[in-house]
């Protein structure tokens, strides 16, 4: 300690010492031990993470343990996770149409799409049906029956379309070719297909496709029976009244084809007979 006592004295000696050297001997800390030279300063310099921490890191660093606290709570304050509900799917809706001597509902009664979707079944004829259609909505259709004389009224959506019934008569008010283009206008799903439904209201056009079959096969292969189009009732007159004629005459062995005018005065006189009356045409 005297050694140390003379040497600190001396003014040559301190002054050769870096600055701050003797602030840091008089600090009351004496684990803070200061470099002897700055050389040894520079060999084993500090980490700055270890001196001192930015607020940003320590917030991330707290909201960090707080979700990890979260989500690893004791298991005594939240209740163990239960078994997962499964989702109920709506029912799909099936729509046949049919006159009501079929029943199509006990066809389907628990039956199920993929084993887990339910099938409900509307049924109704051309008749019971209306419908609006539209571009990106789909298809609404209005139905009105009578079941065990009680009138019952609904409007859905259907999801798939199955066809039993002609969509086309001669009878009048039997034409349901417009319901099978608001059907197809709708973009619904069908069996048969709601173009053939659509192409077999015309028996002739029909055959037409037939013809095309038979072309393209052979009649060995794909037989059909001869037939003949007439676009209308006019050119079918004359050629019945022809054949008429042929046949009556041809008794006689005296075969004679008669005109068309000639044909309508004798099919006019045969009725005049037949009525008893003695109009001229």
């Amino acid at each position: 300690m005297n050694f140390l006592r003379r040497r600190l004295s001396d003014s040559s000696f301190v002054a050769n010492l870096p600055n701050g050297y003797m602030t840091d001997l008089q600090r009351p800390d004496s684990s803070t031990s200061s470099p002897a030279s700055p050389a040894m300063e520079r060999r084993h310099p500090q980490p700055l993470a270890a001196s001192f921490s930015s607020p940003g890191s320590s917030l991330f660093s707290s909201f960090s343990s707080a979700m990890k606290q979260t989500s690893q709570a004791p298991s005594g304050l939240m209740e163990p996770p239960g078994p997962s509900t499964p989702v109920v799917q709506r029912p799909r809706i099936l729509l046949v149409i049919d006159d009501a001597h079929t029943d199509w509902a006990k066809y389907f009664h628990g039956k199920k799409v993929n084993g887990e979707i339910e099938i409900r079944v509307e049924q109704a004829e051309f008749s019971e049906l209306n419908l609006a259609a539209y571009v990106t909505g789909g298809c609404m259709v209005d139905m009105q029956v009578m079941r065990n004389g009680t009138k019952v009224v609904r409007s859905f959506k259907p999801d798939f379309i199955l066809v039993r019934q002609h969509a086309y008569s001669m009878a009048l008010g039997e034409d349901y070719r417009s319901l099978v283009i608001g059907l197809q206008y709708g973009g619904l799903p069908a069996v048969n297909s709601l173009y053939s439904v659509y192409n077999f209201c015309s028996k002739p056009w029909v055959f037409s496709q037939l013809i095309k079959i038979f072309h393209s096969l052979g009649p060995e292969k794909f037989p059909l029976v001869e037939q003949t189009f007439f676009p209308n009732h006019k050119p079918m007159v004359s050629t019945f009244f022809s054949l008429l004629s042929f046949l009556w005459y041809g008794i006689n062995t005296d075969v004679h084809v008669l005109s068309p005018f000639e044909c309508r005065r004798w099919a006019w006189g045969l009725l005049s007979d037949h009525l008893g009356s003695k109009e001229e045409l």
